[in-house]
């Protein structure tokens, strides 16, 4: 079974909310240990910059270094779980993004 990390890039087949498909997509983990359970991936969509924007979008400044082949944004509002046998690594996200992400989850996320 691969192991993931928080904040590497992989790609993995991302659920859509809009319509019953799944789509191969980059996405960003977030954790990779849900309960002591390493099987399990929380992941956040990664997705064109050129798209139209939506609150909490985080910009990824160098998206070649990302291991993504076009600009793009880390979609906050859309986490998903995902089996980490499904997901294959690309890259890591740069460092400079991480705290701004971190208060995005925590805005959105309620507190327990």
């Amino acid at each position: 079974m691969p192991h993931f990390e928080p904040w590497q890039i992989v790609a993995v087949p991302f659920p859509y909310v809009e319509r019953p498909v799944e789509q191969r997509r980059p996405a960003l983990v977030v954790t990779s240990n849900l309960g002591g359970r390493h099987d399990l991936l929380w992941v956040l969509m990664i997705t064109a910059a050129a798209h139209r924007r939506w609150p909490g979008d985080v910009v990824i400044a160098d998206h070649a270094m990302a291991g993504l082949p076009i600009p793009s944004v880390v979609r906050t509002a859309k986490i998903a779980t995902i089996a980490a046998s499904f997901a294959q690594r690309l890259g890591f996200l740069p460092e400079a993004h991480t705290a701004e992400i971190r208060a995005m989850l925590r805005q959105r996320l309620p507190d327990s």
